[in-house]
């Protein structure tokens, strides 16, 4: 579904192929593809894992052996790309609680996750400890959107963890170019049963990363990037080649039960204004407006070919506080059936206490 919340209007979308659920506790992870002037920022959505289990099912009729779902669909949000609809491909592996991690190339990082049953713990048959999944999947794969359909999974050169990720765990981006891997808790608290409380943080990166010679390295001249207009960056190539150059601008989002919140990158258009030996002064347009990167922090990284240089931390946007609508605010509370405090408990869901 396209929410259109300035309008307030619902577009439902096509369903998703071959009866694949992606929402709890199917669980599947989706990211936006970048976005770029080339394609007139063309918005393309990729939903990856899930599972095929009926939702209608309740949990104790399901059992934690069910096979997950290897696969993973793409569509453009446009007229034409919703017309056209869903193309499927097939992940080297199926997984339920993926995560899906842009990285600065415009490549996708898929990690975590389980080869069957389903999200959370303790109401499936065949419970493995209390996890309600089970087959951890441990080797990453990479996904490269602009490779011909058949050829964009990869796990090449890609480490085998030994580590279960399954509920509760999370993968991100950081601003030195990383990843960061964590978490795993299919319990109901701290618990040392199989496929126990996680506490390790796995860190993925790339060999060229340690070299500091080839690194590219970038540096932003200003902190405040306001829409419509030009900055500069002074950079050094490292030995990289000059027509390979990408400005990747990220907001690295948040992360919770395989929902990347947030996650987006637009590559900005660029012109190198001066040239001595490997370092290039490079004049640099900022979003042309809000609705393609919302105001807000962003992290700036330089590209040039496969790697990427640390994270230059900038604000996008005049720097002001977002408009206030009172209207919105004295039409919620109108229409909220109850009183609402800060010292009110959870009632439902993870983390409720008895009343």
């Amino acid at each position: 579904m396209i929410y259109d919340w300035k309008l307030n209007v619902e577009r439902r979308l096509p369903q998703l192929p071959n009866g694949v659920r992606v929402t709890y506790p199917m669980t599947g992870t989706a990211t936006l593809l970048p976005l770029t002037s080339t394609d007139n920022y063309a918005a393309v959505i990729l939903i990856c894992g899930g599972s095929a289990i009926e939702d209608s099912r309740p949990g104790y009729d399901i059992d934690s052996q069910e096979a997950a779902s290897d696969q993973c669909v793409r569509m453009e949000l446009s007229e034409s790309g919703i017309q056209r609809g869903w193309a499927v491909e097939q992940m080297p592996q199926a997984r339920l609680m993926p995560d899906a991690v842009l990285l600065p190339t415009g490549d996708v990082l898929i990690v975590n996750g389980a080869q069957s049953g389903i999200a959370g713990y303790g109401n499936v048959k065949n419970q493995i400890g209390n996890s309600n999944a089970d087959h951890p999947t441990l080797t990453p794969v990479l996904y490269r959107p602009s490779n011909p359909i058949g050829s964009r999974f990869s796990s090449d050169g890609l480490p085998t963890s030994n580590i279960p990720r399954l509920y509760h765990s999370v993968a991100s981006l950081v601003p030195d170019g990383r990843v960061m891997i964590a978490g795993s808790n299919p319990n109901l608290d701290r618990s040392s049963a199989r496929y126990a409380t996680e506490y390790r943080v796995e860190w993925l990166k790339p060999l060229w990363m340690d070299n500091e010679t080839t690194r590219p390295v970038s540096t932003v001249n200003t902190f405040l990037i306001p829409f419509e207009t030009n900055f500069t960056m002074t950079i050094d190539l490292k030995g990289g080649n000059p027509d390979l150059i990408k400005l990747a601008l990220m907001d690295l989002g948040f992360v919770t039960h395989s929902v990347h919140m947030n996650s987006r990158l637009v590559y900005l258009d660029f012109a190198v204004e001066q040239t001595n030996d490997s370092t290039l002064t490079l004049r640099v347009k900022a979003p042309p407006h809000s609705s393609l990167y919302p105001p807000g922090p962003g992290w700036l990284y330089l590209v040039v070919g496969d790697k990427w240089s640390n994270a230059s931390h900038v604000l996008v946007g005049d720097g002001s506080n977002p408009p206030e609508d009172p209207g919105a605010l004295e039409n919620m509370l109108a229409n909220s059936n109850q009183s609402i405090s800060l010292d009110d408990k959870a009632t439902t869901g993870e983390g409720a206490e008895a009343v």
